[in-house]
């Protein structure tokens, strides 16, 4: 039983002076990534999803839902960065657990992020087509209602198989080279952001704050629970709406974590994917707050379109022009979106295969393309099938919980690295399964070991148990405050104490964590306010989690259970670190120290310094 168990919290060994060697092409740049970013996410966020959840989840609130999925993707987004500053290697958040928690945290991570982006593509595709069809007067929905219609509860009316096309098509511009992908989202992203910079402007001359103003008895259907419209004024759905708004919204951010994917094929590993994942959501966000915004002042939000809303915004006001400005920004962003979301996924497919937690021959690289050629195909053509089955809502909804739980787990990755010795960082246990007395541990909880030399074993202990019970005080709170909201709402004295307990927890947790010594070891990118907003991120993911339907969590109940099955049965038993594992056990420590840069300062750090002179050999 303790030889299994051992299999299941092996850590992935990495050779650090050999970490930048790779088979992929590295040649992307900072403004690449950035790009990339950028052009991954603002797509169906603005050109979709905004106008269906002013309408039908948070009325003009969906600004605010807009600042709250930001806010989250931000905490994550640093918690990347972390990452990718230690581990500039293909894989994500995969590969970045792997490093530090453990094969079968790392698996589930990498299984959820195989969902997001497999997700991510098909709801993008499928929205690619809902938008062209509306230009076109609903042409091909028409066709295919009355000649394919499907009826089957939780899939789409009809069988999209421009969707489908579309899916491979951008699937064979990906195997084909990074370097000309790239080149396509450069120029794509920059003709979008030009025409959100006009929506912005020209939305201005037709703002009405009239709109955010709507008293409740000019809101059609808002007395009728089965046609709701809310209750008008600017929180039209409440709170909970605003709140379940912006679980939706989150979709639109998950576009960052795409550049963490890039580790072998970027010059600058390093420096590159910090910045990249830090402008690319600042960017993102301004351009989502101005388009829905504008959307909203301009109309009232019960009348907004759910199928292409600021086309038809601008018609009613009779700027016919804009509409065709529109649909050609629409047009290049989705574009950008696909291919953004369809970018990384063959590049988790590959890590995993490469470590044989998946099937090998899915990590095989074409010699010509110097792309992972197999998993491109596979991954694409999955994703196609789904964007033709499956509608865009419940697909949105279901790519949100796999982001959102590898969001959490990052965020809880990010903690118990930060406070774990050098003797641990890749040793073959982890603190929880470190022999330490319970006595002990709660001694050292308040009374942390006083060294000069950073983090203890013991320390380490508190750390992981204290992240591991915060994980599931905030999941009960978030509980309380989502399904008790209307006796918290009410004034109920058991709801007021029980959220005021398990708040209190909360917070003697965190600072538990706080007065633990951290490891002080330098590298090019830190997550500031440690542990606060690590913290943050876990609550925010989680409540946001708990938020979507439970017919969303069935499905994804599904597709764990699915990935457990290939784990267990074929990942565990062909893992590349099983090999590696029983090597680890037997070095020294001191061997395991020199792994890495020896606790040298950054200036001095032969690994830094040798990282950074990287991208100067590849130029040349």
């Amino acid at each position: 039983m303790s030889f299994f168990f051992d299999k299941l919290i092996r850590r992935k060994h990495i050779d650090f002076s050999r970490v930048t060697e790779t088979k992929l092409s590295r040649c992307l740049s900072t403004l690449d990534l950035t790009a990339l970013g950028i052009g991954s996410t603002l797509g169906a966020g603005i050109y979709v999803v905004a106008g269906q959840v002013a309408r039908d989840k948070a009325g003009p609130a969906v600004v605010v839902s807009f600042l709250i999925a930001a806010l989250a993707s931000v905490l994550a987004g640093l918690c990347y960065a972390e990452f990718g500053a230690r581990v500039p290697k293909t894989g994500s958040a995969y590969v970045y657990s792997y490093v530090t928690v453990g094969e079968l945290w790392a698996f589930v991570i990498g299984w959820n992020l195989i969902l997001e982006y497999v997700i991510g593509t098909a709801s993008v595709a499928r929205a690619w087509s809902a938008y062209f069809d509306t230009l076109i007067d609903n042409a091909i929905k028409t066709f295919f209602q009355a000649n394919m219609p499907m009826g089957v509860a939780g899939l789409s009316p009809y069988p999209d198989f421009f969707a489908l096309a579309i899916t491979l098509l951008l699937t064979v511009v990906l195997a084909i080279g990074v370097k000309e992908s790239s080149t396509f989202n450069n120029i794509f992203t920059g003709v979008n952001l030009l025409v959100v910079l006009y929506v912005i402007i020209c939305g201005l001359f037709k703002a009405d704050i009239a709109n955010w103003e709507i008293p409740e008895s000019q809101v059609p259907n808002s007395s009728l629970p089965d046609q709701p419209r809310g209750h008008g004024g600017f929180f039209a759905y409440g709170f909970s709406g605003m709140m379940s708004g912006a679980a939706t919204c989150f979709y639109a951010f998950v576009g960052f974590d795409c550049i963490a994917t890039t580790g072998e094929e970027v010059r600058n590993p390093q420096r590159a994917i910090p910045i990249s994942i830090v402008v690319s959501l600042l960017a993102c966000f301004f351009a989502y707050f101005g388009i829905s915004a504008v959307l909203t002042l301009m109309r009232p939000y019960y009348l907004l379109d759910d199928g292409a809303p600021l086309p038809v915004v601008f018609v009613y006001y009779g700027w016919n022009v804009a509409r065709y400005v529109i649909a050609v920004g629409a047009i290049c962003g989705l574009s950008t979106s696909l291919l953004g979301a369809m970018f990384p996924m063959p590049r988790v497919i590959y890590a995993m295969a490469q470590d044989g937690l998946l099937f090998r021959f899915l990590g095989r690289v074409s010699d010509r393309f110097k792309t992972p050629l197999i998993a491109t195909i596979v991954g694409g053509v999955f994703a196609g099938v789904m964007a033709m089955l499956f509608d865009l809502d419940e697909l949105v909804d279901m790519m949100s919980i796999g982001t959102l739980l590898a969001y959490t787990l990052v965020a809880a990755c990010v903690l118990i690295l930060r406070y774990r010795p050098d003797s641990q960082q890749y040793a073959s246990t982890d603190s929880l399964n470190t022999m330490q007395s319970p006595f002990a541990i709660m001694r050292a909880a308040f009374r942390p070991p006083t060294t000069l030399n950073g983090p203890t074993d013991l320390s380490a202990a508190v750390v992981s148990w204290s992240v591991l019970l915060l994980g599931v005080f905030i999941a009960a709170i978030c509980s309380v405050l989502i399904f008790g909201e209307k006796y918290l709402a009410a004034g109920s004295w058991w709801a007021i104490t029980l959220t005021a307990i398990l708040g209190s927890v909360i917070v003697v947790l965190t600072a538990i964590i706080f007065i633990q010594p951290q490891n002080r070891r330098c590298i090019t990118f830190l997550v500031p306010g440690l542990p606060f907003l690590p913290v943050i991120s876990v609550f925010v993911n989680i409540y946001l989690m708990m938020k979507l339907s439970y017919q969303t969590w069935i499905r994804f109940a599904v597709w764990m259970v699915v990935g457990f099955l290939i784990y267990f049965c074929y990942g565990i038993w062909n893992s590349s670190e099983g090999k590696n594992y029983r090597v680890l056990e037997d070095t020294p420590p001191d061997s395991i120290d020199n792994l890495d840069n020896n606790g040298d300062t950054c200036e001095e750090s032969p690994l830094m310094n040798g990282l950074k002179e990287v991208p100067k050999a590849v130029a040349e």
